[in-house]
């Protein structure tokens, strides 16, 4: 019963986030190698799995990040040396940052064809009552106001761009489907108002907005929200428990590069407008809770007491997060 209940509960969305219309003939495909990506939050975890994902495609990134970009760029030319790869600082809850980022990936990319909303925050896993005010407007500011900058940056970019199709992509998490998130308030309700986001974009790019006249742009832009499931980062692992590490992490969590691989594939091949592209559907929920608890097959990447299995070669944090480079 209490494996049916989490099922359950896990497939309603209240545990974590899981979460692809015809092209116009008169723009070009973004099927082509040698697109311009902008990556935010793209230092460490899934951002810089997507970056290198991206520029092994052969591909020309930006990314960006409240930290130094210098040493993740150092580590992504050192692996791609004839790679197009540029990094700077943005606070994406800040406009002026965010105007900033806008005009540093123009200059360095040219066209960009895919805008990747990833920078967040959790704000630290324990009660509303305990997180303080400084740390609710921060997370609050990061990923919604931060969502919102980034989102208006891109579209009038991107709309600006003639002859072009091109996406942006807002990250989801736990929360966006309604069911609570103890511990996390702040940060779920901030993933929650993401999809009413991209559906209300859809609709104003698509139709307009009623009572004004329809703006006609050059380029064509497209808003998803992306959802990359549980992923073994520091969102994840902070604060964490034992018994959290075992279940649901130890079967549903992957790494960063695991969820790159997958979801990068999907990037480039979405067409739509308005979709939710996701690295944790259903059918794979289903096929790690049978290989689990029916196969009886144990996590690669955590023990049986709940503690993170560290391979050999390979540095960590205190909350046991792997060093990318």
């Amino acid at each position: 019963m209490r494996l049916t209940a989490a099922l359950l509960s896990i497939l309603a969305g209240s545990a974590s986030a899981f979460m692809i219309r015809p092209p116009s003939t008169t723009f070009q495909s973004s099927t082509k190698l040698d697109l311009g990506v902008v990556i935010t939050g793209g230092a460490n975890g899934v951002g810089y799995a997507y970056a290198d994902e991206f520029l092994s495609r052969g591909h020309s990134v930006v990314i960006c990040d409240i930290a130094d970009t210098a040493a993740p760029i150092s580590a992504l030319k050192a692996k791609y040396p004839s790679a197009e790869i540029y990094g700077t600082k943005c606070d994406v809850s800040s406009a002026a940052d965010v105007s900033s980022l806008g005009a540093f990936a123009k200059e360095n990319l040219g066209t960009i064809h895919h805008w990747i909303n990833n920078a967040g925050i959790n704000g630290g896993r324990r009660s509303l009552l305990d997180v303080p005010t400084s740390q609710v407007e921060l997370v609050v500011k990061v990923n919604l106001l931060g969502i919102l900058l980034c989102t208006k940056e891109a579209i009038s970019i991107l709309s600006s761009q003639p002859n072009t199709v091109s996406h942006v992509y807002n990250t989801v998490g736990s929360g966006v489907k309604g069911g609570g998130t103890p511990g996390y308030a702040c940060y779920g309700a901030t993933k929650r108002g993401l999809p009413q986001l991209t559906d209300s974009l859809r609709k104003e790019l698509e139709e307009g907005v009623q009572g004004y006249p329809k703006k006609e742009f050059p380029g064509e832009v497209r808003v998803h929200s992306l959802s990359p499931g549980m992923v073994f980062t520091k969102l994840l692992l902070e604060d964490s428990t034992k018994e959290l590490r075992k279940f649901p992490f130890g079967v549903l969590a992957a790494q960063p590069e695991e969820v790159a691989q997958d979801l990068v594939p999907k990037i480039l091949s979405e067409n739509a407008n308005g979709n939710s592209i996701e690295f944790l559907g259903t059918d794979k929920i289903l096929k790690k809770f049978f290989e689990r608890f029916v196969l009886q097959k144990k996590s690669e990447y955590i023990d049986d007491e709940g503690n993170v299995i560290r391979f050999p070669g390979e540095e960590y944090n205190e909350d046991g997060v792997r060093s990318l480079y």
